[in-house]
């Protein structure tokens, strides 16, 4: 496998929609994107298993390479293979054009993660052909449903087929192994160590229902925006945990940037495009992303609900809770879904063997852990013991936000990036 064929690999992945809306009757699914990433691997030699999570459309593809030492625990190796959905008309290029333009490759899936599954189906293809023997056995995994929990995908797997990861007791993945260049031109790579907890929080407002006409007091859409806006308003307060302060010093070591313990939000505000990243990663959050209320133009409804994404810093769930119940007040019901905040240390053979390829390919650079404000489907695999790092390795150029990639317009990764990681990757599974 060449380099040119990771980025034709990933230019396939992406050109297959696999929009995943949340909900059951708009989403597209990830059946013909799991069946193509199945036959590549067929076609080099692999047996792989192929798995509907509960859900017709909802494919998974999970594959084990034996290595030279079977009695060491195993490696996953893991990524997703849904997007979260894309406006064609707010795009330079089609969200699903795989288009390859001024050094980059385009469209929905391009950071988020299907340059990761590309780098890790290539590398899993060229192992087999040539028949290289990894240093343990390592298992591929390739996911659906990771932008909706996981429920299909790797939950899914983790309840009904945990035999798939036996012995696995280690995982890389996404959201992190990327490149940031400092101002005083150090470049690090930050692999991911740490996730904030994730939590679905429904807020629901009841009142009388009614004609329009008449006067009201305490409506139930009163009573939501009262509790939106006040939610909306409040910052929750800074907490400097473990993970977050050796990013900071460990950054300041690099960059020169002065870090502060007292003041931590002025070393952040310091840090250009990782500022949003990390800033969020200083205190819990709550971000109202859906309203619902009402079904005719002159009738009082008689509930509003709101659903809010909270991200929590690791140990904060209760205090979160009682924050959040005194913000809005006795009068909104709440309820909740939450997956808990995880981190690993960042040591051990595993971590001096990423920073090992990584050096390898860059000379000059850092490998430093930092946590993730967001979720992947690591926290379902920790269910099973098993340690996550976030690192799909790219070289970035200086002054990309990345971050901002993410889910958002004109995601794109650099085809030399993208060719890099597979290089790294490579080097890296070969020993770790």
């Amino acid at each position: 496998m060449t380099a040119a064929e990771v980025v034709e690999l990933a230019r396939d992945l992406i050109r297959i929609d696999t929009t995943n809306t949340g909900d059951a009757d708009t989403l597209v699914g990830e059946r013909i994107a799991a069946e193509y990433v199945a036959e590549k691997l067929s076609d080099a030699g692999y047996e792989p298993e192929y798995l509907e999570g509960g859900a017709a459309r909802r494919g998974n593809v999970v594959v084990r390479l034996p290595g030279a030492d079977r009695t060491r625990p195993a490696l996953l190796v893991h990524g997703h293979l849904d997007v979260v959905p894309a406006d064609a008309s707010d795009w330079r290029t089609h969200p699903f054009s795989g288009e390859v333009a001024d050094g980059y490759l385009w469209g929905r899936g391009a950071v988020d993660m299907k340059h990761m599954v590309a780098m890790s189906l290539a590398v899993a293809r060229r192992f087999k052909r040539q028949g290289i023997v990894p240093a343990r056995d390592i298992v591929f995994a390739f996911l659906a449903d990771e932008e909706a929990g996981g429920v299909h995908g790797a939950r899914w797997l983790v309840d009904h087929r945990p035999d798939l990861f036996e012995g696995c007791t280690e995982a890389v993945s996404e959201v992190g192994g990327f490149s940031v260049t400092f101002d005083n031109g150090a470049r690090a790579y930050l692999v991911e160590t740490a996730e904030k907890g994730a939590m679905v929080l429904t807020l629901r407002a009841r009142g009388a229902a009614g004609h329009a006409s008449l006067l009201h007091e305490r409506t139930a859409i009163e009573l939501l925006t009262g509790a939106v806006d006040r939610l909306n308003r409040h910052r929750f307060p800074v907490v400097l945990t473990g993970p977050v302060r050796d990013f900071l010093e460990a950054v300041a070591a690099v960059s020169g940037v002065p870090f502060d313990p007292d003041d931590p939000e002025a070393t952040v505000a310091r840090l250009g495009n990782l500022a949003r990243l990390v800033g969020a990663t200083l205190r819990d959050t709550a971000t109202v992303t859906m309203l619902d209320a009402g079904y005719k133009a002159n009738v009082v409804p008689g509930t509003a609900t709101a659903t809010v994404d909270c991200r929590i810093l690791p140990g904060r769930q209760r205090a979160f809770l009682n924050e959040v119940a005194r913000v809005v007040g006795p009068d909104v019901e709440r309820e909740w879904y939450s997956m808990p905040a995880i981190e690993t240390p960042f040591e051990g053979s595993i971590v001096d063997t990423m920073t090992a390829a990584v050096i390898a390919e860059d000379p000059d650079a850092r490998v430093l852990p930092y946590m993730l404000p967001a979720s992947t489907d690591a926290k379902s695999f920790g269910r099973l013991g098993i340690r996550h790092f976030g690192f799909a390795p790219l070289r970035l150029p200086p002054g990309l936000d990345y971050a901002s990639l993410f889910h958002g317009v004109d995601e794109r990764v650099p085809v030399g990036a993208l060719e890099f990681g597979e290089r790294v990757l490579d080097r890296f599974l070969r020993t770790a």
